[in-house]
């Protein structure tokens, strides 16, 4: 299984960025693939999930109205369409892949596998 995350970069507050994940290397039907993002001397924390049985989405109270999530199953990619981009989203965003389940979750340990991440910084 590989997840590959890119589109990170710099911006300025206010701005808007979008990251994909492409995902391959597994047939499972049932999935649920999730963004994290991981801040300098912070935790990591849950940002948003897809599940691809029914595309439902999740997301952190603090993303809610200004990050949206979607796949495009043909191209086995998921996005992150992030905007109001504030300086604390600056972080590692990493994707990440749940096999064989229904639902997702915003939970990191629920999570199979992992990209390597794509760095977000928001200057003031």
């Amino acid at each position: 299984v590989q997840l590959e995350a890119s589109g990170g970069g710099l911006v300025q507050a206010g701005g808007s960025l979008r990251l994909s994940c492409a995902a391959s290397g597994f047939t499972f039907d049932d999935y649920a693939i999730g963004w994290f993002r991981q801040a300098p001397g912070k935790e990591r924390e849950g940002v948003s999930c897809i599940s691809s049985s029914d595309g439902s989405t999740y997301y952190t109270d603090s993303m809610k109205g200004r990050f949206t999530i979607s796949s495009d199953n043909a191209k086995n990619t998921v996005y992150l369409q992030m905007n109001s981009l504030k300086p604390e989203d600056t972080a590692i965003y990493y994707c990440a892949a749940e096999l064989g389940t229904y639902f997702c979750s915003g939970y990191g340990w629920k999570y199979d596998y992992w990209g390597q991440g794509t760095q977000v910084t928001v200057s003031s």
